[in-house]
């Protein structure tokens, strides 16, 4: 009788290792947003100042952007706001910038070509500032 109780016993035991403990449903709780007042700013911006802080940004990571002719908010990566900037230059092909702003002021920016195929946004406006982005001829 004692041996089958023991045997029982395991048998329930290494039943149990195989079992996840029950996870709690994540819709159920709140997401948390990390937002600065300066990805708010953003919004605020006019079409040429928004061209001036995003020019900043690109020249800053180290890249150029002769003129930029159209830009615009993309969406919200996590905690990232993501911002497109069409530049255009004195010679050769236009390019599209995508500027990451992040909550603590930072920025990071990547050619528009290599976000093609990741789980970022796909580089397309969907909210454009007022105004325009310089004088026209």
């Amino acid at each position: 009788m004692r041996t089958c109780l023991t045997i029982a016993i395991a048998a329930l035991a290494l039943a149990a290792c195989n079992q996840q403990p029950a996870q709690t449903n994540p819709t159920n709780e709140p997401a948390i947003k990390v937002r600065s007042s300066g990805q708010g700013q953003l919004h605020q911006l006019d079409a040429l100042n928004l061209a001036i802080a995003l020019r900043r940004a690109i020249y800053d990571a180290g890249y150029t952007c002769k003129r930029i002719t159209d830009a615009g908010f993309v969406g919200a990566y996590k905690y990232l706001d993501m911002w497109l900037a069409h530049c255009v230059y004195a010679s050769g092909e236009p390019r599209d910038w995508a500027v990451f702003a992040g909550p603590g002021g930072s920025a990071q920016v990547r050619d528009c070509r290599d976000v093609e195929g990741t789980e970022l946004p796909k580089c397309a406006i969907k909210q454009r500032p007022k105004g325009s982005f310089g004088f026209t001829k």
